[in-house]
């Protein structure tokens, strides 16, 4: 027994032992640890390889995984260049670029590669070698590819974190099996993937041993529908941020994201939901973000909105939403953005709704029905930077309230009724923008402001994007030069006058965009335009602007959009408008220009969608370099001194000859940056257009219009029969010229037509039967022309009004009163698929004119013939025309005589 306790003994005192010099090793091991760089959570990664323990080097099956990652992608700026198998590169825990490892067992657990690495190329099934990875985040780098998520995913069970991000996972119909496998994840990112609707089965995929504690899920812009909630409401208990914006929800908004009391940010936005908010909305008192914009939803926003103490963010806007804003948001205290925008909401907003939002700094009420009733001298309790109101009711006077806000960037209080005078505090307010404020925007258009515009010393932030717009007033005196200083400049539609010292700076403007159309601007066009390199939008339309147009405008080497129509300028177009490539429309219509059109307009300027020369004095021929013009969509020449011929290559126009791919709008777009965040503002360019015998304006549908205009010039020589092969044209008008020939029996191939327009010029023949083909055919006018036989019946040429037809005298049949037959009284008759020559005359028929052949036949021989064969006959003939010869001779002899006698 006693040896048997030694024994004992010694074996406790040998384990004693050993456990003691774990625990000094331990101790010395984390002595060392103390040198490392980067360590965090027992992550290693970024080291200075001398201080790397040689115990925690990289697992070669995990360094082989990483680099086959590598040979798939598409590294084309070499961000990988650190991870190799040279011997400097082996250790993929020390210096790889995004990869960290574990400091005790070397097993990579990290690999963060999100954004900044075009990449591209194949993710491939390699990374599901990396078994022990916590941490996956490769979004942001455009994956073309990436193998079947169910080959490798399941193998990194302990991933806690995936992002994926703008890979192409749109063939990935079982993503959700591969991920709801994954027993410790909580953050998940697939932003951008793609992603199909998954089909969810209850029986089977949640019986799987998932994750619990999913907290982060960021699924948007992708191609979901509502079944996903079906999976989501497994978590009602963990989750903190959703955000299913930008996909395909449809229907209610489900009741049991009510029951996620845990939520901090639910972004809902741009989907198809309908119906109203739910209630529930306010059990979420952990809510900090509510974006729910750019949906159907209606009703009216629920009070119970208003007990969501911890609400920062609110965004309902761009839906259908009724009735006002309730009393309750007085209560946010701590909201900061308020975005209702864009719905139907009506009522009165008074002071008391903002009584508590001392932190609100974006406030967007605009395109409502909201009248705005503030006491004269109310102090806000915020400070606002953003302050949207358009389309509110605040007029007539100025908001003085306004007068409060000193650190606002942007204010648009457009259309808002206000019918006063331009304030000069307003500019002496702009004077708190710091020097690296990012983006200024100033809109006070659409209201009836008057007053003149002081020339201040302020200047914008010169880093600043600057948006300033005062059109559609009543603003009266000269352009401030101040103003020239800005990015985009609308002063249009006043009655501004002055322009000289505005348009000649003393050094390089940062305009882009330019309107000051529609002014009483009567002064010379200044040829001062080199510091213009910037400008991309230029409107100097209808006003009185006269003189040669400058030719330091070809210095405008970004143009995009020249509008010099409605002025009075003269001389030659100047050769160094070629300079400006960039051109695409391009409008001095209705002035007095004159020469010859230049050839370089269709060699220089190969993105002209938009030409009008209409209404000038240019002479000579149509110069066939316009046929380059391969994005043509509008060319309007009319009302010149133009001779020769339509050139028959005009069906190298690619545009016209296209059916259904004009653009919907020919626009402009000026882009930037905020806060990191990459912006584009679109301006619509707008064209007159003699449409139907109408000028009329276009804008948003500008795009559609396909047009040639001709009219009005000293044209000769046929239609080409080229012209059919325009089966894009939407308006052909070629009016007033001295055009002959026949119209081409193939006019009906031009199916786009609404006008049509070939009066008075000096064009024979009959109305082809195919011009009823067109069956969107609105506006016809053939008047004046020497057109002849009878309008082709049971067609839709009917309908249209006489003057249609009127001035053909040769020309018959329903609607014109001149009918071809006494049977023809209504257009009931079969339609006549031939061109037919018929004469007002019913009788004149081929029977006519055998019966008139006989009749001759007859008549010649049967008087001549007699007198020629039978001589007695012709004996007596002849006695009787000497009888009346000498009874003729008798009678004028004694009627001469008579006149002599008596004087």
């Amino acid at each position: 027994m006693r040896g048997e306790g030694e024994g004992i003994r010694c074996f406790k005192l040998f384990h004693t032992s050993i456990f003691a010099v774990l625990i000094l090793l331990q101790c010395c091991n984390r002595s060392l640890s103390l040198d490392f760089n980067n360590i965090s959570s027992g992550v290693v990664g970024h080291w200075d390889i001398a201080k790397v323990p040689k115990v925690i080097r990289c697992i070669q099956r995990e360094k082989e995984a990483l680099l086959a990652f590598k040979r798939d992608v598409v590294d084309s700026k070499n961000r990988l260049s650190s991870w190799g198998s040279e011997a400097q590169k082996q250790d993929c825990c020390a210096s790889w670029e995004g990869v960290y490892c574990d400091k005790y067992t070397g097993h990579v657990v990290k690999l963060n590669l999100h954004g900044g690495f075009p990449l591209g190329g194949r993710l491939s099934s390699q990374v599901g070698n990396l078994t022990h990875l916590q941490y996956l985040d490769l979004g942001g780098n455009d994956f073309a590819s990436i193998e079947n998520l169910n080959s490798w995913l399941p193998r990194l069970s302990s991933l806690t974190y995936l992002g994926l991000s703008f890979s192409n996972l749109s063939n990935s119909y079982d993503w959700l099996e591969a991920i709801y496998i994954l027993p410790k994840l909580t953050n998940l990112s697939l932003v951008g993937c793609g992603l199909p609707s998954p089909l969810i089965h209850s029986s089977t995929l949640f019986n799987i041993n998932s994750s619990k504690s999913l907290a982060h899920v960021d699924l948007s812009s992708n191609q979901l529908t509502s079944s996903i909630f079906v999976w989501l409401s497994n978590y009602n208990a963990s989750l903190v941020h959703l955000d299913l914006s930008f996909n395909q929800l449809v229907g209610s908004i489900p009741h049991v994201l009510g029951n996620m009391s845990s939520l901090v940010h639910l972004g809902l936005s741009k989907n198809q939901l309908v119906g109203s908010i739910p209630l529930g909305f306010g059990n979420m008192s952990s809510l900090v973000v509510l974006r729910l914009f750019d949906n159907q939803l209606v009703d009216s926003i629920p009070y119970v909105l208003g007990n969501l103490s911890s609400l920062a963010i609110l965004d309902l806007s761009g839906n259908q939403i009724e009735g006002g804003i309730p009393q309750s948001f007085s209560k946010l205290c701590n909201l900061q953005e308020l975005d209702l925008g864009m719905n139907a909401l009506e009522g009165v907003v008074s002071e008391s709704h903002f009584s508590n939002l001392s932190r609100l700094t974006f406030l967007r009420l605009s395109s409502n029905s909201l009248a705005l009733s503030f006491n004269s001298n109310w102090v806000p309790p915020f400070q606002l930077e953003f302050i949207l109101l358009r389309s509110c009711k605040m007029g007539p006077h100025f908001p003085k309230w306004l007068q409060t806000q000193k650190n606002y960037q942007s204010l648009d209080i457009s259309n808002t009724g206000i019918s006063d005078i331009l304030p000069s505090w307003l500019w002496e307010m702009m004077s708190h923008y710091p020097e690296k404020t990012e983006s200024v925007y100033i809109n006070l258009s659409n209201n009836q402001i008057r007053g003149i515009i002081p020339n201040s010393r302020f200047e914008f932030p010169s880093s600043s994007f600057t948006e300033v717009n005062l059109s559609k007033n009543q603003l009266e005196g000269p352009i401030p030069s101040f103003l020239s200083k800005a990015s985009l400049l609308d002063l249009s539609n006043n009655k501004l006058s002055g322009l000289i010292s505005f348009l000649c700076p003393d050094k390089v403007s940062n305009l882009t965009y330019l309107d000051l159309s529609s002014n009483n601007l009567h002064v010379q066009i200044p040829n001062c335009w080199t510091n213009f390199a910037n400008l991309a939008f230029l409107d100097l339309s209808n006003n009185a602007l006269f003189g040669k147009i400058p030719t330091t405008m070809g210095s405008l080497f970004s143009i995009h959009t020249l509008m010099l129509n409605k002025n009075r300028c003269v001389g030659e177009m100047p050769s160094s408008l070629k300079n400006c490539t960039s051109l695409v429309v391009f409008d001095v219509g209705e002035n007095n220009l004159s020469g010859l059109i230049p050839e370089w307009l269709g060699v220089e300027l190969p993105k002209l969608a938009i030409l009008i020369l209409r209404s000038n004095h240019f002479y000579g021929n149509i110069p066939l370099q316009l046929c380059n013009l391969k994005q043509i969509q509008i060319l309007d020449l009319s009302i010149n001194h133009i001779s020769g011929s339509i050139p028959k290559c005009f069906n190298n126009l690619t545009k016209w000859t296209e059916i259904g791919k004009a653009n919907l709008t020919v626009h402009l777009e000026i882009g930037g940056t905020y806060k990191g965040l990459s912006w584009y503002n679109v301006y619509v360019d707008e064209a007159s257009l003699i449409w139907k015998g109408v000028m009329s304006e276009y804008k948003s549908t500008l795009g559609l219009v396909k047009s040639l205009h001709l009219s009005s010039n000293q044209l000769t020589g046929e239609i080409p029969n080229e012209i059919a092969d325009l089966v894009g044209l939407v308006s052909l008008n070629l009016s007033r010229n001295n055009l002959t020939g026949q119209i081409t029996p193939d006019i009906g191939k031009l199916q786009s037509l609404d006008s049509l327009d070939l009066s008075n010029n000096q064009i024979h023949g009959t109305i082809p039967t195919s011009l009823f083909q067109i069956s969107g055919l609105g506006k016809l006018d053939l008047s004046n022309n020497n057109l002849f036989g009878r309008i082709p019946m049971g067609t839709r040429l009917q309908n249209y009004e006489p003057s249609a037809f009127a001035g053909n005298p040769l020309l018959c049949g329903i609607p014109l009163q001149q009918l071809c037959s006494p049977k023809e009284t209504s257009p009931e008759e079969p339609p006549v698929f031939r061109d037919q020559v018929e004469d007002n005359d019913g009788f004149i028929t081929p029977g006519f004119f055998v019966s008139l052949a006989l009749g001759f036949v007859v008549g010649f021989w049967g008087v001549c013939g007699s007198l020629m064969f039978i001589r007695s006959w012709r004996y007596t003939y002849f006695k009787f025309l000497n009888c009346v010869y000498d009874w003729l001779y008798v009678r004028v002899a004694l009627i001469r005589r008579r006149r002599i006698v008596y004087g």
